[in-house]
């Protein structure tokens, strides 16, 4: 005698098809692919039994069947150059949010600041035939370097950061003004003896905040000592390292502006090595906002670049430029806003 099954009746590989749960159902594939969907046209009881008799029989969506019926994978490709970084982070959040809302799946790749390993991650990226990518260039990233994604002709928003020559749509924070909102508020307190840490001549974003730096110090009539200028991607040894070659000079700054939170921290770290402490031997500011801002002793004064904002507004362009690839290129500059806490302090303070 031929063996019984007890369970439901799957496809090849063992895969719960459509036809399974709508034969279980006694409904309509159509009605359940629209349900799957949250399609309105579906009523609600009807809806709710489809969806649990999906997590019932663990069905999962044929992505590649499904693209190949549309020419619509709905998935979103995103690369970033660290998820070290905090906004990295916050971005990533926002983008999956828009895309959940939207029915869309995210695939990820991180590129570490490797011109190379990103080479490879879009070339993967892009197998997954994606409808669109969002992509935060590493650092030195060239306009040839990503010419293969023009050839491909695949939607593309640079988010962050920007690499020139490119027609790529944009969203990003107003660097400019992040770094003249650090040297300002540091004016404000009485300092004039400023450094910055962190920079990066391949990203764009440390460009335009050195840039700013160096351009409100000369708009107060300071001079620029490039040994209070120390180079490097952002990251706690950059703002460690940084900060003692500082302390070793003969006549070191009173304060000191960080390309970014992450490096703000690392030199917060290397005060304490020294047994100094921000906000009260030395002010630090940094830039960004990250959440562990205010879990830091003492909480870091900073310029909060909203890239919960950013991260929503570059998935939502994205999704806009699939829909309408022939529109004009989009550039959104969200501005940033300072959050002053305690590690920047008065001269007098500082001075003590």
């Amino acid at each position: 005698m031929a063996p019984t099954s007890t369970g439901p009746i799957r496809g090849a590989r063992g895969r719960v098809t459509l036809q399974i749960i709508a034969d279980m159902l006694g409904v309509s594939t159509a009605t359940v692919s629209l349900a799957l969907r949250n399609a309105p046209v579906v009523a609600e009881a009807t809806r709710l039994r489809v969806q649990q008799a999906a997590k019932e029989l663990g069905y999962t969506v044929n992505r590649g069947a499904a693209s190949l019926r549309t020419a619509r994978s709905d998935m979103l490709a995103v690369a970033l150059s660290d998820l070290a970084l905090p906004e990295s982070a916050v971005i990533l959040g926002a983008v999956e949010d828009v895309a959940r809302e939207a029915g869309r799946s995210i695939l990820l790749g991180t590129t570490a600041e490797d011109l190379e390993r990103q080479e490879r991650v879009l070339t993967m990226l892009r197998e997954f035939r994606p409808d669109g990518i969002l992509i935060s260039p590493a650092g030195g990233t060239t306009a040839a370097a990503l010419s293969h994604l023009v050839a491909a002709g695949i939607p593309v928003v640079q988010v962050a950061r920007e690499v020139d020559g490119l027609a790529f749509d944009y969203v990003g924070s107003d660097d400019t003004l992040a770094a003249c909102l650090a040297v300002e508020h540091l004016l404000e307190l009485g300092h004039r003896r400023i450094a910055m840490i962190g920079g990066a001549d391949g990203v764009s974003s440390h460009r335009a905040r050195r840039r700013a730096f160096c351009e409100a110090l000369q708009r107060a009539g300071l001079p620029i000592d490039c040994d209070w200028l120390i180079d490097g991607y952002g990251s706690r040894e950059t703002g460690i390292e940084g900060v003692m070659r500082l302390l070793d000079l003969g006549n070191p700054p009173t304060a000191i502006v960080c390309v970014d939170d992450l490096t703000a921290f690392g030199a917060m770290i290397g005060l304490t090595r020294r047994n100094r402490r921000a906000g009260r031997d030395i002010s630090i500011v940094g830039c960004g906002d990250a959440p562990e801002a205010v879990a830091s002793e003492p909480q870091l004064s900073t310029v909060r670049a909203h890239h919960d904002a950013i991260g929503r507004r570059a998935a939502e362009v994205l999704m806009r430029r699939i829909e309408t690839p022939d529109a004009p290129p989009e550039r959104h500059v969200i501005p940033p806003t300072f959050v002053a806490r305690g590690s920047a302090a008065s001269l007098e303070r500082v001075a003590a």
